[in-house]
């Protein structure tokens, strides 16, 4: 199995010139957000608190190394390769459990497009090799790979965020956005709505069979 060793100091990261993918605007992005529980946002939001468990939650911790809320912002998305978009969401925010409960925390699902491109790091080639890290970094241990995104973030401050592919998702394209990206987001969405509405119980059924997931 690939090892995914500690990063090198933002400086030593910076000289290796970064593998950058840029996203054109208009490019349809989709996610599923919380709108309820104990870091709810909307669906434009950035989540500030961190880091919590995903995968290149880029946040700094407070003083006594705990998650905090601070100027760095998160935003998750799939993109619109490989299987559709619902399930590739589906597959990542509900991995723990392989469960998808579509009312606890008030999950909602949103499609939108850019407003503007976006300039993105590319871990999805063997740049990730050169970097000193491996494909692990897209697959292994949530926390070192967060240790990651604090590097990236840092060594080059003019990328929007991050692409990868998705591990739970069939390897398609998912987005890690910082909150340096909060320009790209359009002022209203393509599609807003609730992971339990009846608009959705068809797709919601078909993408739920599609990753092997069962239904609450």
């Amino acid at each position: 199995m690939a090892k995914l060793p500690n990063p090198p100091s933002p400086s030593s990261l910076a000289a290796l010139d970064p593998e950058l993918h840029v996203l054109p605007a208009g490019s349809p992005l989709a996610r599923i957000f919380f709108r309820g529980g104990a870091h709810p946002v909307d669906w434009d939001e950035f989540r500030h608190w961190g880091p919590a468990g995903s995968r290149f939650d880029h946040h700094t911790r407070d003083a006594a190394g705990l998650p905090c809320v601070g100027p760095r912002g998160i935003l998750y998305a799939a993109g619109n390769t490989g299987p559709g978009a619902l399930a590739v969401c589906l597959a990542e925010v509900f991995q723990n459990t392989r469960i998808i409960d579509d009312r606890d925390r008030e999950p909602w699902f949103v499609i939108f497009d850019t407003a503007r491109e976006l300039t993105l790091l590319d871990l999805r080639g063997i740049w990730t090799t050169k970097a000193g890290a491996s494909a692990a970094i897209n697959s292994g241990p949530k926390r070192r790979a967060q240790d990651w995104s604090r590097t990236f973030y840092e060594a080059y401050p003019k990328i929007d965020g991050i692409i990868y592919p998705s591990s739970m998702g069939g390897n398609a394209d998912a987005v890690a956005l910082h909150e340096r990206a909060k320009s790209a987001l359009p002022v209203r969405p393509r599609f807003h709505r609730a992971l339990s509405g009846r608009e959705l119980r068809p797709a919601l059924a078909r993408a739920a069979e599609a990753i092997g997931y069962a239904r609450i």
